[in-house]
């Protein structure tokens, strides 16, 4: 083996540096992203996030300083090729972890634009409401939301892998811009966040084993049990999605699908989301389990106008027919299930379904127009579920629902600023005076 020439050793140790020079420049976001306060993030999402950078830059720092250190002592031993083997590895790495700093500086960013970071504010308290179930069944990671491109909405989860390594923060769920803003962004918002609940609850794994056993015990529907549990993951999203807002998951979800028929019918085994037609027929079978009426039975009438099945192949008739059949028992399985996480309670028990009948939400819609103060006090997914309901009863249109909602965005997100604010000062209040020292930044 032949040791390195200096000037290969001065080379990477060059690079070196500039990796050093460079992280350097990745500053904390409470220092280069300005905002309104209330289009800020929430404390505990901010602090989640810059603590996960700043391990993220120390890390990286001790690597480079390990790399010089080793280089400095190699340069007689190592060969150039073994250098340069080592310094790459570091430099994917370093790239890993700015894409992270990227991907969060995209979310953050948005915070600054005028009035959809305050709309985007609100909508992070909406997602923590559509979260959070009573009784204490996991613990509440922060969510933030960020505007993208497209029809649909997605999930980073919490807690899981990112790009590069290191577990994600918060929950990090992008939105269409095209939904902004309407009621039926609650469709594409908190079907996401039924992914995170979903995950929280380890739904899919518990769902799976009776899915199986269903295949076994009732050989002729053997094929569409099948389905189910292949598409089972986005299925729980969207009952979690119809359970928080009710009618307008739904009439959201019709409006990401429609699409040109090709698509709507298209069956692909590497697909988890179901056939769109099918997905559109099941939230109805969904809807009408949960919450008995009329509207479910129109909703499913008016997609099968809009997509008859008449022309399509007979292979594919058949399966569809097979499928819709085997909707109702399919259904029971999911509002009967009882996962070990909630302790003996069922899905439906626990994301409040008992007090968002439809009756119900027409007559808080009802008392709300003589007194609408009383909304804006209401949780944010009752209020979603409440507008969706008088918009499918025909009560509001989109255009007065569209001035309605950016004033309850602007005040769930002025409200959890002002809360958060109440806290600090509660808590600085109470706390014992610290030492003044002058600031200083690195």
């Amino acid at each position: 083996m032949t040791a390195m020439s200096p000037y290969a050793a001065s080379l990477l140790e060059q690079e070196a540096r500039s990796l050093q020079t460079r992280l350097a420049r990745v500053r904390p976001f409470a220092l280069i992203e300005p905002m309104v306060p209330a289009a800020a993030l929430l404390p505990t999402a901010q602090a989640a996030l810059e603590r996960y950078l700043v391990t993220g830059r120390r890390e990286l720092q001790a690597l480079v300083a390990a790399f010089q250190h080793w280089l400095a002592g190699a340069r007689e031993t190592a060969s150039a090729a073994e250098a340069q083997r080592r310094f790459t590895f570091l430099r994917l790495k370093f790239n890993a972890t700015l894409t992270q700093f990227d991907l969060f500086n995209d979310v953050i960013t948005q915070r600054s634009e005028h009035e959809n970071g305050v709309w985007l504010s609100g909508l992070d308290a909406v997602a923590a409401d559509a979260l959070s179930l009573p009784g204490d069944y996991y613990r509440l990671p922060p969510v933030v939301c960020y505007l993208d491109r497209g029809p649909g909405a997605a999930i980073r989860r919490a807690r899981t892998r990112l790009p590069g390594g290191g577990e994600n923060p918060v929950a990090v769920v992008r939105v269409p811009r095209e939904r902004m803003i309407g009621s039926g962004i609650a469709s594409s918002l908190i079907h996401e966040v039924g992914h995170q609940g979903a995950a929280l609850l380890d739904l899919v794994n518990s769902l799976r084993p009776e899915l199986q056993a269903m295949q076994q015990s009732d050989p002729a529907q053997r094929e569409v049990w099948q389905w189910w549990e292949r598409w089972i993951s986005e299925i729980v999203a969207d009952f979690w999605s119809v359970a928080r807002v009710g009618v307008v998951s739904t009439l959201g979800l019709i409006g990401v699908v429609s699409l040109p028929r090709v698509f709507v019918f298209r069956l692909s085994p590497d697909d988890p989301h179901p056939i769109p037609w099918i997905r559109v027929m099941l939230s109805c079978a969904m809807g009408q389990a949960l919450y008995p009426h009329p509207q479910w039975e129109r909703l499913a009438n008016v997609w099968h106008d809009y997509y008859p099945t008449a022309t399509l192949a007979p292979e594919t008739v058949d399966l569809l027919g097979r499928l819709r059949r085997g909707m109702p028992a399919f259904v029971a399985l999911l509002t009967r299930h009882r996962p070990a996480a909630l302790r003996g309670k069922t899905l439906p028990d626990v994301l409040d379904v008992a007090a968002r009948q439809p009756a119900a939400l027409s007559a808080l819609y009802g008392r709300w127009e003589g007194a609408p103060a009383q909304m804006y006090r209401a949780p944010p997914s009752l209020v979603f579920a409440v507008l969706g309901q008088a918009r499918a009863d025909g009560l509001v249109g989109p255009e007065d629902e569209n001035v309605l909602l950016a004033k309850l965005l602007t005040h769930w997100a002025l409200s959890s600023t002002l809360d958060t604010s109440f806290l600090c000062s509660s808590l600085d209040a109470r706390a014992p005076a610290l030492p003044r020292a002058p600031l200083t930044f690195h």
